[in-house]
């Protein structure tokens, strides 16, 4: 039989990025107790208040078919929450998305054509390089190094542009790392994608989550609102991650080729969940706050744990939800080292090569447990690089 060439690009890049949580949770299912560090699922519920604005249109009867573009409570809610941002938004600048991953999927089939490339920040979030090669193109790495903190380097971006470059996709808080761009590499970063006509894609799912650093984005300067589209959503802000609701912002032209692309994939959020999505982004809720304060506390116990041995190398984040660790000094893979974790150990986090060559030497850890289930996480991390380091004496 034939299949569609897009199965073959997808091959490896959908669950296989997963293959130490899929173990984790069939050990858990078996009895075995695991802690686990993988996803980036938040530990606190989702506002109460919001639950009881779900469930009021729920029985409300806001149950029906909504449009393409979204619900007039949350494109609302978006045009505000953005223009404060930037002058000049309106509903035309808005569609609305189960999801920011699904969000990314329409946006980036809106901009790119077979054998165009996207410029992606390496180490990057597992799932770009699956929605990139969903559209025939291809991502293009650049190298985001330990030394500069994970920061995009202007100079390095533009050192990796070719004739065939037509989207910057840019994540800020970082997943993995917890990079947090000042403006001043914003704007620099922006200044090569003008000279070059590169779209920028930006992925700010963070966006509420820094530690001590002010928030910049590409969107909020004038100079590059044209060639500027942001994708988020309330999963990671405010603990609603099953709930599914995401959106993107950027040009009216664009939105208005885009819309009969979205349309035919998806035609409409569900307006229940679209009116709990609306008093997440106009009343203030503590959740992210709460958040804030939790991630960061558990980033430094985490490091400051891990540092009682040489071999395991935290890098402290700068926000978002995880931290990552350089075990290469253990004499073992990001992946090597996460399957043995989770074999002899009962810890699971995820492996560094599920985010691109340039991590294969990192694990990513998941700051969404207590401190002591934390603390005990990073002892057991500990006793392995111990055994390793005796096994190689």
């Amino acid at each position: 039989m034939r299949y569609a060439s897009i199965t073959e690009r997808l091959a490896g890049l959908g669950s296989g990025k997963w293959a130490i949580h899929i173990e984790a949770r069939r050990k858990e299912s078996e009895g075995i107790p695991v802690i686990q560090l993988t996803i980036g699922e938040p530990d606190l519920p989702p506002d109460p208040a919001l639950l009881a604005e779900c469930t009021r249109a729920l029985y409300a009867g806001r149950t029906r078919y909504s449009n393409g573009r979204g619900e007039a409570s949350v494109v609302t809610a978006l045009v505000e929450k953005y223009r404060q941002r930037r002058h000049g938004v309106t509903e035309r600048n808005v569609l609305c998305f189960p999801g920011t991953q699904s969000a990314l999927f329409v946006v980036l089939m809106g901009l790119l054509d077979a054998g165009d490339e996207v410029l992606v920040g390496d180490p990057y979030y597992a799932t770009y390089e699956g929605l990139i090669a969903s559209s025939g193109a291809r991502l293009s790495p650049v190298e985001l190094k330990v030394e500069n903190g994970f920061h995009l380097d202007a100079r390095d971006l533009e050192a990796a542009i070719t004739p065939r470059s037509r989207v910057l996709l840019l994540n800020t808080p970082h997943n993995p790392t917890g990079a947090v761009l000042t403006s001043e590499e914003i704007a620099a970063i922006g200044e090569v994608c003008r000279g070059h006509d590169l779209w920028i894609v930006c992925d700010e799912v963070y966006e509420e989550l820094t530690f001590g650093k002010s928030f910049a984005s590409p969107f909020d300067n004038p100079d590059f609102a044209e060639r500027t589209i942001v994708v988020s959503s309330i999963s990671k802000s405010h603990a609603a991650p099953g709930f599914r609701s995401g959106w993107a912002v950027g040009p009216s032209e664009f939105f208005d080729r885009l819309l009969p692309v979205s349309e035919t994939m998806l035609f409409g959020v569900q307006p229940f969940i679209a009116d709990m999505t609306a008093m997440a982004l106009s009343q203030p809720i503590e959740t992210s706050s709460i958040m804030r304060t939790n991630y960061e506390r558990r980033a430094r116990l985490m490091a400051n744990r891990l540092k009682t041995i040489s071999t395991l190398r935290p890098v402290m984040p700068e926000g978002g939800m995880f931290i990552v660790v350089d075990v290469g000094a253990t004499g073992l893979t990001g992946y090597e080292f996460a399957a043995r974790l989770l074999e002899e150990q009962h810890v699971a986090v995820m492996p560094g090569s599920s985010f691109g060559e340039a991590a294969r030497h990192l694990i990513r850890v998941s700051l969404t447990v207590s401190d002591e289930r934390l603390a005990e996480a990073a002892d057991r991390m500990v006793q392995l690089a111990r055994t390793l380091a005796a096994d190689a004496a």
